[in-house]
């Protein structure tokens, strides 16, 4: 039997050949996509941590305000974006640290309205191996459970 030119197993041959390659192109696809997203990841950590890195040396210079008693380290992610008055400066004018925070493109989790509930944070006095929240932000990481390509946990990252 032909249809428009093609026997039904010349049609059927195609249509197997074209069903084998986009089975072998599938996993592929999703290794790329995979790859994007933890570019995004280390792309995102570089850049929170090399705001609060920059809000720490601030601090030090004395060109915001640092309590005695406080570590440097600023309060909440929110403050690097909202920015913080500049000490040596009369009208007080704001030195911004981040123009807006990144969310962790692996973050798996409730819906959140905020990029920055999307990261687990670690306070200056908690130990590196249970990083643990407190008065201010030391470092950031990944809540995500998955294990990056690499064979190392996102949250160690």
């Amino acid at each position: 039997m032909r249809t428009r030119g093609f026997t039904l197993i010349e049609l059927l041959v195609t249509l197997a050949i074209l069903g084998l390659l986009a089975t072998a192109a599938a996993p592929m696809a999703e290794l790329t996509a995979r790859r994007v997203r933890e570019t995004e990841l280390r792309h995102a950590l570089r850049e929170i941590r090399t705001a609060i890195d920059a809000y720490k040396q601030a601090g030090e210079e004395g060109r915001i305000a640092r309590a005695a008693d406080a570590t440097g380290y600023p309060a909440s992610l929110r403050q690097l974006v909202d920015g913080v008055p500049q000490e040596n400066d009369a009208a007080k004018r704001r030195i911004y640290f981040l123009r807006r925070v990144p969310p962790d493109p692996f973050y798996v989790g409730p819906a959140v309205s905020r990029p920055e509930d999307t990261w687990g944070l670690r306070a200056y006095s908690s130990p590196p191996d249970r990083p643990q929240s407190g008065k201010d932000v030391f470092d950031v990481y990944s809540t995500s459970q998955a294990i990056g390509l690499n064979g190392t946990p996102y949250s160690q990252w």
